[in-house]
């Protein structure tokens, strides 16, 4: 999320009059900026690593359910953002399942944008739960930036997500840890061997 408080928003949806209208919305809507469209899944990992968003909202159509896979197993870049799925035909309900909100192109502007804040607050409420679990690979990678004392800015250049993101990782980190503190964090890097207590100093 930048200064302005606006969430990145990237739209990988192919029909460009849904996309279109998608990104009129979420524009007026004022809390959304729009950081990319994608019109279809050709370098669909790597476009998305390069727009960094908050928000993901897909057309569910355009991923690989050939494999019979998780979608998150099958595109861990998802793991870094809220995931909305574009609907406007029939899915199979355990592939929605896997994302954290739906809208439809007959949804009203207000719904939209209310839908997409519920699906926030929901993951925000279900990241509470996970106090005690292991870290992720990629919640290690950030504590171990943060023990070596880069900045919320500086991480998410190193790994090319948003400072958003950024944040949302160190609360998530802070809650399976009960750690607060950075100098609490790097201890706890240094004795887990995420670092060398060289690293840190």
């Amino acid at each position: 999320m930048k200064d302005s408080g606006r969430f990145r928003v990237a739209l990988v949806e192919p029909s460009p009059i849904v996309a279109t209208g998608i990104s009129a919305i979420l524009s007026q809507s004022g809390g959304h900026e729009i950081a990319g469209i994608i019109p279809d899944n050709s370098y669909m990992a790597e476009r998305l690593r390069m727009l960094a968003p908050d928000i993901i909202i897909l057309n569910p159509s355009l991923l690989d359910r050939s494999r019979n896979q998780p979608i998150r197993t099958t595109y861990p870049i998802f793991n870094d953002s809220l995931l909305i799925a574009l609907v406007y035909e029939l899915f199979p309900e355990p592939l929605l399942k896997q994302f954290d909100g739906i809208i439809t192109v007959h949804d009203e502007p207000r719904q939209i944008a209310r839908k997409i804040r519920t699906a926030m607050d929901e993951r925000s409420g279900n990241e509470d739960t996970n106090i005690g679990n292991d870290l992720s690979d990629r919640e290690k990678e950030i504590l171990v930036s943060v023990a070596k004392g880069a900045t919320n800015k500086e991480i998410a250049v190193e790994h090319n997500i948003s400072v958003h993101t950024v944040i949302s990782h160190r609360k998530n980190i802070s809650r399976k840890t009960g750690i607060k503190t950075v100098s609490g964090l790097t201890i706890y890097a240094v004795i887990n061997g995420l670092i060398d207590i060289s690293d840190s100093e």
